[in-house]
């Protein structure tokens, strides 16, 4: 079957994705991208009603560059420039406590930024995103059908997905049978629950509330420039029980904004605690403004849980796989939700793709647990202790106090020319300073380091040490399993210049090396060949294929000049060697058949 058709009243497709998020959604388009096609479903009328991920990553924008989508989603999206700073403020007019650069913009941490990536964050909003995404699936062969609640699963055979979902329009049921089912229908995935996949679960951190709006604040934002606002009064009483501490994250620079509303630690709110009015809801943002005159439009309220959640595997084993939210659910503190989701995608599509064309076994199919899992734990545990790195602060302005004549006893220490007043403003410096793993994490965003059966580590030694800060420090490396570093180059007579990004990905294997490296050239020419898989070639240095202008490739690939570096189509190293080698094409076949599970 390599097409959706009709027969006996069951839909029959190859591919069935479940959930038409930032995961499924660009699950579709990177399967598309293969030339592979399927039916996508969801169970909401239509793509994201509110603008809940916005951050984008360079790591994802890399993924998305892949298929031509990244200048599409920057022109849809906010420019980093509008990201610069994270401020802490007694209203959005009043007051400001402290700020901090972020998303690349301190200075003493530009360079690490620029050289990581050939793309920058942008604030794409979830609404804007999707659309994107379902666009190019669509156009791709895709067939879409919102407001498709999938219901359950059998299996007919071991290859024969039968699941059953529910048109909620016209309220009948149907089937569709595929070959694999893929589970993106978010936190509460009806795919999990089916597979009965276990998940770990830590307590949450309460519930919280998002307030989306239309205000007109550009009269604010020249001197406030930024996309994240925390706003707190340590001082107020009489706020309602849901609207202690707000955070104000710009949603499309100056004039929409989402303004979220956090438990303070300890508390334990529920639903009811949270309802109140519309008037209500914009009188607290109006409060939050600090602006009277400031026009205020709600467009949308509604509370959310503070998880942390992870599933312990991401399979069934077989032909059945959940990523994106249905695996990972945590708060946004590090912009890390949609962002990992498309990498999950990204893992799994090429994956899928050599499985179903015969270019690798099955077994394949396992590297995307082995390697998405751990990641997924990973940015769940961050992103919690995100949120707990903002209680040293908290702390520091009385935030954490019952009694308010304390809280005003801290604060009036702020005010104290001596000693006590001294510590009490270093303690708060100290708060805040401890914040900026969430807006400066490098590492979290790019470090992720895969282990398992598509990767060649035999003849690698052992990994080199993880970097003393692993959330801020990107570590450059050409270890197996590691991301391929970026590095400009250009050609003899220069031309645009190229990434070693681009030279990798688009689907297939690529192998880079340098001046005597001719032998691993024809090496893999003729593997490839032999099995039936594609593998570029590319060298790089005096003369070459492409020139190290800057001589950064030199630095970072970690093998000579005749070495090689072995790239998956996911642009993640699949195997390197230091140096030339009696019978590559022997080695290579060994490599690749080990990868590819052939």
């Amino acid at each position: 079957m390599t097409q959706t058709e009709k027969h006996n009243n069951i839909l029959q497709t190859d591919l069935l994705i479940v959930g038409a998020g930032p995961a499924g959604a660009s699950l579709a388009c990177f399967l598309a991208a293969h030339g592979r096609t399927g039916i996508l479903i969801a169970a909401a009328p239509g793509t994201a009603d509110t603008p809940r991920a916005h951050i984008t990553n360079m790591a994802a924008l890399e993924c998305l560059r892949d298929i031509e989508l990244e200048q599409e989603c920057r022109n849809a999206g906010t420019d980093s420039k509008h990201m610069e700073h994270t401020r802490w403020c007694r209203s959005m007019a009043g007051e400001e406590f402290a700020r901090v650069y972020s998303w690349g913009h301190d200075p003493k941490h530009k360079g690490a930024y620029e050289t990581a990536s050939p793309c920058n964050h942008i604030d794409l909003p979830q609404t804007l995103l999707e659309p994107i995404l379902v666009k190019r699936a669509t156009h791709a062969g895709w067939t879409v059908r919102f407001n498709t609640r999938y219901m359950r699963l059998s299996r007919p055979s071991p290859d024969v997905i039968l699941s059953e979902v529910l048109d909620e329009l016209t309220g009948q049921t149907y089937f569709i049978q595929s070959r694999y089912l893929f589970g993106c229908d978010g936190a509460r995935s009806q795919v999990v629950r089916e597979l009965q996949l276990p998940l770990i679960k830590k307590p949450g951190q309460g519930l919280a509330m998002n307030i989306f709006v239309r205000a007109d604040l550009s009269h604010l934002m020249e001197n406030r420039s930024g996309n994240l606002h925390w706003v707190i009064n340590p001082e107020e009483e009489g706020y309602p029980a849901w609207g202690k501490e707000c955070v104000v994250r710009m949603v499309r620079a100056w004039d929409e904004w989402m303004f979220i509303f956090l438990p303070w630690p300890g508390a334990d709110l529920k639903a009811d605690d949270m309802t109140a009015t519309n008037e209500e809801y914009v009188a607290r943002v109006k409060k939050v403004i600090g602006d009277e005159n400031v026009e205020v439009t709600l467009l949308h309220a509604s509370k959310w849980w503070i998880n942390e959640v992870v599933a312990e595997r991401y399979s069934d084993g077989g032909n059945v796989f959940c990523l994106g939210d249905a695996t990972h659910r945590h708060p946004p503190f590090n912009g890390l939700g949609s962002n990992t989701c498309i990498q999950d995608a990204f893992n799994l599509a090429w994956k899928v793709d050599y499985v179903m064309s015969g270019k690798a076994g099955k077994e394949l199919l396992d590297s995307f647990n082995q390697e998405r899992q751990p990641v997924g734990m990973d940015i769940v545990t961050r992103a919690n202790q995100g949120l707990r790195d903002h209680y040293g602060w908290q702390k520091t302005l009385g935030l954490l106090e019952d009694d308010m004549e304390k809280t005003r006893e801290i604060l009036a220490e702020f005010e104290d020319p001596g000693e006590k007043g001294r510590l009490r403003r270093k303690a708060f410096r100290e708060g805040i300073e401890n914040t900026t793993t969430e807006f400066h994490g490098l590492g979290i965003e790019m470090n992720q380091k895969y282990v398992s059966n598509a990767v060649y580590l035999a003849d690698q030694g052992e990994a080199p040490p993880a970097p003393k800060d692993t959330i801020r420090t990107l570590q450059v490396i050409t270890y197996p399993g590691r991301r391929v570093p970026h590095a400009w180059l250009n050609t003899r007579v220069p031309g645009k210049k190229i990434s070693t990004i681009d030279l990798a990905g688009h689907r297939r294997f690529c192998l880079l090396t340098g001046p005597g490296g001719q032998a691993w050239k024809d090496a893999v020419k003729a593997v490839g060949e032999k099995l039936g898989v594609e593998v570029v070639a590319y060298s790089i240095g005096w003369k070459q294929d492409y020139e190290d202008v800057y001589f950064d490739w030199a630095e970072k690939r970690e093998v000579e000049d005749d070495g090689c570096v072995l790239v998956r189509p996911d642009r993640f190293v699949a195997w390197r060697s230091r140096s030339a080698i009696e019978k590559p094409e022997v080695k290579l076949e060994e490599v690749l058949r080990s990868v590819l599970s052939l």
